[in-house]
């Protein structure tokens, strides 16, 4: 048991946290530095050991293999457009191919090869805000719990609070409780302000975790309450042994048969709610409420001990977030950007044996065309890791330029510093080096330097973002101090 748990990563198990997980199941144990976010101290986290240089090949194959990476590099280039910058307050004439590329897609999942890289945070609001100026697009989805992102919605569209608050009350535990998640925050909220006509929204896809908290308890039974009050006693009954949920950590210690038991109660409670034939939008809401609770208890009937059961729970997870993101998109019809983990947004995992199928794969699957999935890939840097997966504080952890052998070794030698390209108008040459398994820089919640994992860039998106060097997320500022009285 203890074996399986250490590999839950971020892109795992708990990962469904929407705010403390994300998709990797990968064996740990990275070594990490004290959390600091000063340039000095980023420089100086931990370097994971490189793996033994095997002995040098002969002459003429060294000079072969370079002559063949220099070709894939050519071709590569010959699709290549120049990224200018990451910063969100920059121009976007840049991003004008990469929105070209993604074409009239509904859905666009955005990647992060590592959780709690400054630069993939900023592009993804870079991004987003592009979207939203020049293709219409009106959500930003994360992988975070659903009930979580309701809150941040509620702030969007004129609820009380500020980006600080909402940040820490909704993020708390997570990779993205940080600055640039707050700069996200206070950008949708005052493009709703200027734009009243336009209004941007915000929402989680994951499961309940690491809480599902007892507002969207009320938010069923209310509505019950109101539309079939005599629903609401078995109902209530229900979710008496349910509420609130706040601890999925603890939860997952108690026996799996009591689990069970738990999640067949959730299921009834949905199959109840949605037994009442309504048209009403209020009743589409209230049964996608339901929904989620029962997919969140039907997750944490997961057996760590049994590695079967693990898989069987994250390829659950995976479907239901890609069911809550097609839910959302229909209901609203709202073009959508879709944050998460490369692992959940692409066709191919870096663990096929623990996440067979993605949720990327489900949506191409219901959307075709109309999704698009860009990956992201760096060279070198900084990130956030834990520890274990399961508890622990997410600190930064510092690899070396990418090495001979690695997808990103090649890519970096593009001639731009950071560019993207659409991967299926690959030349001959980069789509037979694209279509081929590679190490890559892959991290989760915890983060194995040896050996990497593995990954076919041109199998697993539609289009990669490639950046030379990336650096460790910031922490939220500390509140302002009030003296007391």
């Amino acid at each position: 048991m203890h074996g399986y748990r250490k590999r839950i990563g971020r892109r795992g198990l708990l990962a469904l946290t929407g705010v403390v997980t994300a998709t990797a199941m990968a064996t740990t144990a990275a070594s990490a530095a004290p959390a600091s976010t000063t340039p000095a101290a980023r420089a100086a986290s931990t370097v994971p050991a490189a793996p033994a240089v095997p002995a040098a090949p002969a002459v003429p194959v060294v000079l072969e293999a370079a002559g063949r990476e220099a070709a894939v590099v050519r071709s590569l280039e010959r699709i290549a457009h120049p990224l200018r910058s990451t910063d969100p307050n920059d121009p976007t004439a840049d991003l004008r191919a990469l929105s070209g590329m993604a074409g009239d897609a509904k859905v666009v999942g955005l990647g992060e090869a590592t959780h709690g890289s400054h630069e993939f945070f900023a592009m993804k609001e870079r991004v987003f805000r592009h979207l939203v100026e020049e293709r219409g697009f009106t959500t930003f989805a994360l992988e975070m719990s659903w009930s979580a992102g309701l809150r941040i919605d509620e702030y969007l569209q004129g609820g009380p609070g500020d980006p600080l608050q909402i940040a820490r009350a909704t993020l708390a535990g997570s990779p993205w409780e940080r600055e640039e998640f707050v700069s996200l925050i206070r950008w949708m909220r005052e493009h709703n302000r200027r734009h009243p006509g336009h209004r941007v929204h915000f929402m989680g896809d994951d499961l309940g975790a690491p809480k599902l908290g007892d507002p969207i308890f009320e938010r069923v039974l209310s509505s019950v309450l109101e539309t079939r009050p005599e629903a609401l006693p078995r109902l209530t009954e229900l979710y008496s042994r349910l509420r609130p949920f706040d601890d999925v950590f603890a939860y997952l210690r108690r026996p799996v048969a009591e689990r069970k038991e738990n999640a067949a109660r959730a299921q009834e409670a949905l199959d109840l709610v949605a037994e009442h034939q309504d048209d009403s939008d209020d009743y589409a809401w209230t049964v996608q409420h339901a929904r989620n609770i029962a997919q969140t208890f039907a997750f944490a009937t997961v057996d760590l001990a049994d590695p079967a059961s693990v898989t069987a729970a994250e390829r659950l997870r995976d479907q239901a977030m890609a069911d809550n993101v097609l839910w959302w998109h229909r209901h609203t019809g709202h073009r959508m950007l879709l944050s998460a983990h490369n692992g959940h947004i692409g066709y191919l995992s870096t663990h096929p044996d623990t996440y067979p199928r993605t949720q990327g794969a489900v949506l191409r699957e219901h959307l075709g065309r109309d999704y698009t999935a860009i990956g992201f890939s760096f060279a070198a840097g900084s990130f956030l890791t834990k520890d274990t997966s399961l508890d622990g504080e997410w600190n930064p952890v510092t690899v070396p330029a990418a090495r001979a052998g690695m997808n990103e070794h090649t890519l970096d030698r593009v001639r731009y510093r950071d560019f993207y390209l659409d991967l299926r108008t690959a030349p001959a040459a980069a789509r037979a080096w694209l279509d081929r398994a590679r190490p890559v820089y892959d991290a989760g919640s915890t983060f194995t330097p040896d050996p990497l994992p593995t990954l076919a860039l041109g199998r697993a998106y539609d289009i990669l973002i490639h950046l030379h060097r990336v650096h460790a997320a910031d922490k939220l500022a500390s509140p302002p101090y009030e003296p007391a009285g």
